[in-house]
Parts: structure tokens; C-alpha cells; sequence
């Protein structure tokens, strides 16, 4: 029998995870079928529930329903334990077990695809919310010479920095004014087309600037193009997430080059035909 997966979130129309998915399978051979499931805000565990009893194996999760999910699942992995905050689920006879893939998926993405070494650099992490907290062990497995992590409200930030420890420095954004190696937006100004309040002093030539955004582009990303740094979008994060859910379920690890380039290839396509210029052609 083919067996089912989704991703549920509200909203989800615009996700890409079918697409993503449906290439994992014709590459792997796997015979699988992923859907997209919009789940209603307050409705987020009955969705799962019906998935469950309908022959769902496992399913994606994402905004806003990952810390929900944290509290649906059975058992955790340590690193969804640690994260706080649960992105994959798999369905057995032992019941839910909660995973986070996205801190895998980032550095996946940083280090095999933007061809970054992580270990002895400065890296900003901007925010302190799911996103963020999802992220900072794995980066801090890649023994970074500093992760400073900072957030328009500083507790906040420095609740993250005392929970994983490791020598984590806490901020402002305006107080985060020296350069940096890599810098990562994990905030949701992105999605309201904002810029949080930063130094221009954080970019050099030699900077990259990440923002976990994907298919757009953020006025993180130019504002840092502006001031010199390197840029990218956090589209390959969203496929390398996927394959490291991918190998959860199936065991089985999908190769992701092809896979982010037709995924770009496609955006690029959608842009030339929504210009002007393209919709005379």
C-alpha cells in the first residue's frame, strides 16, 4: 500500500513541501504520497487524529503549530526535546513521536550548499523564538568561535543563552555592531517585509547573510547586500529539513542538489512570467 504523509499548517497553500516531497519519492523509489493539510488554528490535534485514523504514517508541521505539536507527541527525540519545539511526526503503535529536522536542515544547507565552514567563525543568530531555539545546537555542534544570539526584547534572548549554555552571548539588535562571519535571520520580520533595527557594522564582504525566509526577497537580504555581504534565502534549509524528514520516515536519504535547483529554477520562471515584460511574451 502507498503510504500517506502531509504537512499541516495555517496557512498552507503556498507550501512547498508536496512538490519537495513527490521528487524525494521519484528518486528513491519510495511509494509514498504527501499532501498538503490546512488545519483550523484551534483544531490542530483533531487534524492529526483524523490523518492518523485515515492511515497517515507521518506527517510535516509548521507555522503555527510546532509547539503545539511538541505538546501532541508521545515521546521526543533529544534534539526535538532540546529545541522545544517539534516539526516531524511519525505515527507507530507506540503512538506519536515528535522530531525537529530544521537545525539539520540549516546547517545541511550553509555547509554542503553555500560551501561554509562553520567551526572557528562569528555567527549572529537574530531572534529568539521557535525558529531561533530550533537551530542553536546544531550550530553550536559545528563549534562556531562565537554564536551571539540577539532579539528586540533581551530576556528573551538570554533565557536562550543560560539553556544551552556553551558560552552563548546575549543582545540587542542594536548593541550587535561588530562584524560577523555569518549572520542568520530566524525572526518573523521577514514575513511582515520588516528589517529588525541593525548595524550596518555586522556585514563585511566576507559575510553571509541567511535569512530563513524563503522565495522572496527580504529587506534583510538587501539591506546586507547593500552594506557588502554575501546572500541567501533559506529555500535549501526548507529541502534539507525535508530530506533529514525524509530519512526519519524511510530511511532512506534523498539527494537534495537537483532538487533545490529545480525548485529555484521554478521561482525564477514564476517571476519572468508575473513581470511586465514577461506576461507580453
Amino acid at each position: 500500500m502507498t503510504d500517506r504523509y502531509a504537512v499541516f499548517g495555517h496557512p498552507i497553500a503556498h507550501s512547498k513541501s508536496p512538490q519537495i516531497h513527490a521528487a524525494f519519492a521519484r528518486q528513491t523509489g519510495e511509494d509514498v504520497v504527501y499532501e498538503a493539510i490546512l488545519a483550523p488554528l484551534d483544531g490542530f490535534a483533531d487534524s492529526v487524529a483524523q490523518f492518523i485514523a485515515t492511515g497517515g504514517r507521518g506527517a510535516n508541521v509548521t507555522v503555527p503549530f510546532k509547539e503545539e505539536a511538541f505538546k501532541l507527541a508521545k515521546r521526543l527525540s533529544p534534539r526535538a526535546q532540546r529545541a522545544g519545539a517539534v516539526n516531524t511526526l511519525s505515527f507507530d503503535a507506540d503512538g506519536i513521536l515528535g522530531d525537529n529536522t530544521d537545525g539539520a536542515g540549516l546547517v545541511a544547507d550553509l555547509t554542503r550548499n553555500l560551501n561554509q565552514t562553520l567551526g572557528g567563525r562569528r555567527i549572529l543568530l537574530l531572534g529568539a523564538g521557535g525558529a531561533a531555539r530550533g537551530v542553536i545546537e546544531p550550530l553550536l555542534d559545528q563549534q562556531p568561535a562565537a554564536l551571539v544570539l540577539a532579539n528586540r526584547t533581551v530576556s528573551r534572548a538570554q533565557e536562550l543563552a543560560e539553556l544551552f549554555g556553551h558560552g552563548i552571548t546575549a543582545c540587542s539588535f542594536e548593541a550587535a555592531d561588530a562584524p560577523f562571519d555569518v549572520v542568520i535571520n530566524a525572526t518573523a520580520a521577514s514575513l511582515a517585509g520588516e528589517l529588525p533595527p541593525l548595524s550596518p557594522r555586522i556585514f563585511t564582504d566576507n559575510t553571509l547573510a541567511y535569512d530563513m525566509m524563503y522565495g522572496r526577497d527580504t529587506p534583510f537580504l538587501s539591506f546586507a547586500r547593500t552594506h557588502g555581504a554575501a546572500a541567501s534565502d533559506g529555500l535549501g534549509m526548507l529541502v534539507e529539513q525535508a530530506a533529514e524528514a525524509f530519512y526519519v520516515w524511510r530511511g532512506v536519504r534523498p539527494e537534495t542538489t537537483a532538487v533545490i535547483a529545480a525548485l529555484r529554477q521554478d521561482r525564477l520562471e514564476s517571476e519572468r512570467l508575473a513581470s511586465p515584460r514577461g506576461l507580453r511574451t
